[in-house]
């Protein structure tokens, strides 16, 4: 009898390299009859020879040179389908179709299909990060739920809500692509796209993957309460912007979201990450929504708190209260010594001798703070607040936390300096 002798089976192959900017494709759901207004949104995040992607209009329009918008190409008659919603509108059958008609479009060397609406603004650079965290070899469907808990009841919390955008890897969309039309044949008593789309995934077996950086955002008003306590998750897009207010007073909605890429050019990891700290000899909370806002609220309250969303917005359904929304909420404070002092940011720049981003951020003077009896120092005295922090670029590649911050001296009595950073060995957030 021959002993045999066990060889060493080979290596596993080396991982792909890291997914970058490059493969990913962007497919824009858009309207001709809103294109004029709704194109400004797509020119604050799209970056000309940078990202590739397609918008997909019902019909063509009027086009200028240069305007730094993708390539725009119409979508596919969809008449002979289906479609029974007494409620919705034939565009949603094509709209579904537009992860499909880009992929037959025969792009090279790309890994991940994102879909997005025409008003919504994604954060480019944390849609590579986060998709960074999955194969794209194999079958993922990446997106998230929407704020209203009618909503998802209505359609579902398994579905990716569209408007807030979701990212499909290469061969599943290959698989979407082979059933898609017979799919969504099956289902013309749907209201949408993003159901049809979760009507075919439900087919393929393929679950959603719930990343909370993508923002349907199915409310009205004002989302400084959202966007002022974001989840420790990357900001990845905003929908709904012609729907709510301007995330900056007095500015067109265009015009806030350009102010607020001045802070995501700087670092765009950390845009709208929220820290908390005290002003203990002044007995102040502070929470730094960081490139955005910041607000100081008289007395201590806790992280546990000041980490939930203030009810600054009304839900979707507007005759429901606040228990209608799919996460907890904390009540606007009506204590006229307890209404927040916000202090929007006005500039942020790269100090390069620092190797420090600084933003400032000033007073809304036009929400004029109610008279308090209180006997402590008074937050109005603060005109600006300068935040100082590094560029944290790998944030995303450790686990999830807050960053910590505090308030720094100052021989400014209208000033208040504070410092954001990475938390410390045995830091934490302490209220006295």
């Amino acid at each position: 009898m021959t002993n045999r002798i066990a060889l060493p089976s080979p290596p596993p192959p080396p991982p792909p390299p890291e997914t970058e900017l490059k493969h990913i494709v962007f497919g824009i759901a858009a309207s001709s009859n809103l294109w004029e207004q709704r194109k400004e949104y797509i020119k604050v995040w799209w970056r000309p020879k940078e990202t590739r992607g397609v918008v997909w209009l019902d019909q063509k329009v009027t086009t200028t040179k240069n305007e730094g918008l993708p390539e725009i190409r119409i979508s596919s008659d969809t008449s002979n389908f289906k479609y029974t919603n007494n409620q919705g509108q034939r565009s949603a059958l094509r709209i579904s179709r537009v992860v499909t008609e880009t992929l037959k479009l025969g792009m090279k060397d790309v890994r991940w299909f994102v879909m997005g609406d025409d008003d919504t603004v994604f954060i480019v650079d944390n849609v590579v990060r986060m998709l960074q965290k999955y194969d794209h070899r194999h079958f993922y469907y990446v997106g998230s739920t929407s704020e209203s808990h009618i909503q998802n009841m209505h359609f579902s919390y398994a579905m990716a809500y569209g408007g807030g955008g979701f990212a499909i890897s290469y061969p599943l969309a290959v698989e979407l692509a082979k059933i898609q039309d017979r799919c969504i044949q099956r289902y013309p008593a749907l209201y949408g796209s993003d159901d049809r789309i979760h009507a075919c995934m439900a087919e393929l077996g393929v679950p959603l993957t719930k990343e909370f950086g993508f923002h349907q955002y199915d409310v009205y008003g004002n989302l400084l309460g959202l966007l002022g306590a974001h989840p420790v998750a990357p900001l990845i897009s905003i929908h709904h912007l012609d729907v709510v207010e301007p995330i900056f007073p007095r500015m067109s909605r265009a015009e806030a979201m350009r102010h607020l890429m001045e802070s995501v050019r700087e670092d765009s990891a950390s845009i709208m990450q929220q820290s908390i700290c005290y002003d203990k000899t002044r007995y102040w909370s502070i929470s730094v929504s960081w490139g955005y806002v910041v607000q100081i609220i008289r007395g201590m309250l806790p992280p546990r708190e000041l980490e939930m969303p203030s009810r600054t917005f009304l839900n979707w359904y507007k005759r429901a209260d606040y228990t209608a929304y799919a996460f907890n909420t904390r009540p606007v404070f009506k204590h006229p010594c307890q209404k927040p002092f916000v202090y929007y940011m006005s500039r942020t720049y790269f100090d390069s001798s620092r190797k420090r981003v600084i933003g400032v951020y000033n007073l809304d003077t036009a929400a004029k703070p109610p008279y308090c009896r209180w006997r402590m120092p008074s937050p109005e005295i603060i005109t600006s607040i300068v935040v100082t922090k590094s560029p944290d670029p790998l944030r995303w590649k450790k686990s999830p936390r807050r960053d910590c911050c505090k308030v720094l001296p100052s021989r400014k009595p209208s000033t208040l300096y504070i410092w954001v950073a990475n938390c410390r060995e045995g830091e934490v957030i302490e209220m006295q």
